[in-house]
């Protein structure tokens, strides 16, 4: 195998940094050499996540640019949105590798992102540097750079989902109306009413209503595939669950495709992406089917009484939706097989 690659994970004591050590761990090629926390520096993790106990043993590491380089090749920054603007570019200015988790460098304007997260841009000469991970679309442009910017959650499910039909001219971009839901672990493991679990028990609400911060991230990615300005309706919802997201788009068909069109198309498109299953017609996918896992399943009906497609996907907030991406998205920046490490399947019932 090799000497294996050093990593080191800014962002330890949150859920995607967490994740990222429950995979890491098992990678063949890869050794945890630094986990590090701003808030915990000097503790155990496993003094906040017990399930890490006799599994993690280092000291948590502070951010200290020196250290880090001097401990790893590579990082992985699952920091809030603001601080990785003003990081990653010390941590590639130091020599290292950096795939980032956050969402301050997935739109190239900086004035958008400022819009839409209310948060300062990062240099825009690290903007433009900067290499969308979505691994099934983009793969290919990732292969041996030093710095991606890991797709965030409901983006990776939307755009999955979207991306071949779009593509293909088969729907119409400007009718897209994506209805999305995510389970509370997609709002970090910071305490909020929100998720307060007197709140979200048996309660189902919808958030950030044309408002959400992934809105441009998607309509950008639309908009690099149709070749054209694409907008869309986006809808975010929060459920009583941990984990998983569920998108169900809709969109007007250009002409008169059936359920097995689409799933001929999707399953041509994504020949040899392990990771994207195409469901059988009648059958549609649930969160469930791909807990724990870097899954994302996609099926679809195609309605002639309409003239619409409805798409479903589902993914793994915090694996595919993040820490399995990135993971996916370091293998191909280091000329791996993409799937090396993320061979877990899906945890059941």
């Amino acid at each position: 195998m090799g000497e294996q690659l050093r990593v080191a994970i800014v962002g330890s004591t949150g859920y995607g940094g967490v994740e990222l050590i429950r995979f890491l761990i098992g990678h063949p090629q890869v050794q945890i050499t630094s986990v590090i926390s701003s808030s915990s520096a000097g503790g155990l993790l496993s003094e906040g996540f017990p399930h890490l106990n006799e599994i993690v043993t280092d000291t948590l590491d502070g951010v200290d640019i020196e250290l880090i380089r001097s401990k790893a090749d590579l990082v992985f920054t699952a920091t809030p949105h603001g601080v990785s603007s003003k990081l990653v570019p010390q941590l590639l200015e130091a020599g290292l590798k950096v795939v980032d988790l956050s969402g301050d460098f997935r739109l190239r304007d900086g004035s958008v992102y400022e819009h839409w997260y209310k948060h300062e841009p990062a240099d825009s000469r690290y903007l433009e540097q900067a290499v969308y991970g979505l691994a099934e679309v983009f793969g290919e442009d990732v292969r041996d750079v030093s710095f991606v910017s890991n797709p965030g959650c409901y983006p990776t499910a939307t755009l999955l989902g979207l991306i071949p039909a779009v593509q293909a001219g088969w729907i119409d971009p400007a009718t897209i109306i994506i209805d999305a839901k995510s389970g509370v672990s997609g709002a970090g493991r910071g305490l909020g009413l929100t998720v307060h679990y007197s709140e979200i028990n048996e309660n189902f609400l919808a958030y950030k209503v044309n408002k959400h911060q992934h809105t441009p991230e998607i309509e950008s990615v639309l908009s690099r595939v149709a070749g054209h300005e694409v907008t869309t309706t986006f809808t975010t919802h929060l459920v009583p669950m941990t984990r998983g997201i569920l998108c169900t788009m809709y969109a007007s068909m250009n002409g008169e495709r059936t359920d097995e069109d689409f799933i001929d198309l999707y399953k041509q498109f994504y020949e040899g992406r392990r990771f994207v299953r195409i469901i059988a017609k009648g059958k549609w996918p649930a969160t469930k089917e791909v807990w724990g896992s870097n899954y994302c399943n996609i099926g679809f009906s195609a309605d002639a009484r309409t003239g619409r497609v409805t798409i479903v996907s589902v993914i793994d907030n915090l694996v595919k939706g993040a820490a399995g991406q990135a993971i996916q998205n370091m293998n191909l920046m280091m000329g791996w097989d993409e799937a090396l490490g993320l061979g877990l399947t899906p945890a059941f019932p």
